[in-house]
């Protein structure tokens, strides 16, 4: 029968083995590393992980987006300089800035103290755990969601919603968040839905609580920023402002419109994005001849 020593001995050997497939907490960084951050599991754990080479992405670099530049501006200044601001969920057509436009707002106020933190969808549910993890932090602090929607019954969704509002723990001071989505509501909507819609006798609309429900969570965002799809025009602005940061001359860039449009046309999009990669493209053709 074997002593108690090597039944102890045993136990901690077993309990090192469980604590190392257990989940832990985030361990913090070294915050001086970068200025962004990604939130990355290993092993079970959650892991900040410095971002290498940051998007070096300006605000300037922004054209035909000057409505929605001004006000995530503005509520990001407010964040930095610790007055009240709010959440940010930036919707719209894909490929129309909004993810950059983070991103170049994280490298104007970086040098104020502000930081991002990059989070996937399916690690929602460890947000309280990074918000704990920074709270006491001086920096201010962006949590960033990209692309963001939600299927039926996601832990995630729950796990932000709490965040935003609705639970005894929010987020501190230094940390907001913010999303962007191609929907608005961020979870898929159905035609039956439209059934659950009551009307009253005064003329009233009242929604059913499915549509309620998924209406709740785009609500706790604060702010609203809206995107749409360009115009020729627009587009043809955005594709020259590229162009010009990639060190085209004007000439080479007025010669460039008809090409930039047959490029759009073949990709059935004018989004910025469609710019951007041509004038990538393009930029990279005119220099080499």
């Amino acid at each position: 029968m074997p002593d108690v020593n090597s039944l102890i001995a045993r136990a901690e050997a077993l309990l090192a083995r469980l604590e190392a497939v257990l989940p832990h907490p985030p361990a913090a960084p070294d915050w001086s590393a970068s200025i962004a951050f990604r939130y990355r599991k290993r092993g079970g754990s959650g892991v900040l992980e410095p971002v290498k080479h940051v998007a070096t992405i300006r605000l300037a670099d922004l054209v035909e987006v000057e409505p929605q530049k001004e006000r995530l501006l503005r509520n990001t200044a407010q964040f930095v300089a610790g007055h009240g601001a709010n959440n940010v969920l930036l919707t719209g057509a894909r490929g129309t800035g909004k993810s950059s436009l983070i991103k170049a707002c994280l490298n104007e106020f970086a040098p104020q103290g502000l930081r991002l933190i990059e989070v996937d969808k399916a690690d929602l549910t460890d947000l309280p755990d990074i918000v704990d993890l920074v709270a006491e932090r001086p920096e201010r602090f962006v949590v960033f969601c990209d692309d963001l929607s939600f299927d039926e019954g996601e832990p995630g969704y729950k796990a932000l919603k709490s965040i935003l509002d609705g639970s005894v723990a929010q987020a501190s001071d230094n940390v907001l968040i913010y999303a962007t989505s191609n929907r608005r509501h961020l979870l898929p909507e159905y035609m039956k839905e439209n059934l659950t819609y009551q009307h009253t006798e005064d003329g009233e609309v009242h929604p059913g609580e499915v549509v309620e429900e998924k209406i709740s969570l785009s609500e706790r965002f604060g702010l609203w920023i809206s995107f749409y799809p360009f115009s020729q025009d627009e587009y043809l602005a955005i594709v020259a402002q590229w162009l010009r940061g990639f060190g085209v001359d004007d000439a080479a860039i007025v010669a460039a419109r008809q090409e930039s449009l047959v490029w759009a046309l073949e990709r059935g999009s004018r989004s910025g994005r469609v710019a951007y990669q041509f004038a990538r493209d393009y930029a990279g053709r005119h220099h080499a001849d």
